[in-house]
């Protein structure tokens, strides 16, 4: 069976990039497989912020972050009664999409893109471009 890791982040291009699936799903002899994830960057390590923050209260953030972060991908895919399963991850986001790719055994990693320019992204670099050089799985990309 098709497995296919849908990263999404809330954005436009996350919501494209649902939707193009959603509208190409019906291409597969099988239905895929479909998991949809969110990642969020660690809260980076400061001295002594246990004393201020509960991991709890870390925790917390990170999952109503990854839940606002899934909802309109989620939404669209409930709309159209298609299956899946999602999932929270917190790491450095290309790596981490990659390694859940890995691990979850996924055929492909289906993505959306932000659009930015050629110099924008050279300047800036993007977790796409980072995902393109670490996968060794096809990736779909959406603008």
């Amino acid at each position: 069976m098709l497995k296919i890791l849908l990263p999404v982040d809330g954005s436009p291009s996350a919501v494209r990039a649902t939707q193009t699936l959603i509208d190409t799903i019906g291409w597969y002899r099988d239905a895929p497989s479909i998991e949809v994830i969110a990642v969020h960057l660690p809260v980076p390590r400061v001295p002594n912020l246990g004393s201020f923050v509960s991991k709890a209260m870390i925790q917390k953030y990170y999952d109503e972050e990854c839940t606002a972060m899934l909802a309109p991908s989620l939404a669209l895919l409930d709309a159209a009664t298609v299956p899946y399963t999602s999932q929270a991850l917190t790491g450095p986001i290309a790596e981490t999409i990659v390694a859940r790719a890995t691990a979850s055994a996924s055929n492909m990693i289906y993505m959306g893109t932000r659009g930015m320019s050629a110099l924008a992204n050279m300047a800036l670099g993007s977790v796409t471009t980072r995902v393109l050089h670490l996968s060794h799985i096809p990736i779909v990309l959406i603008h």
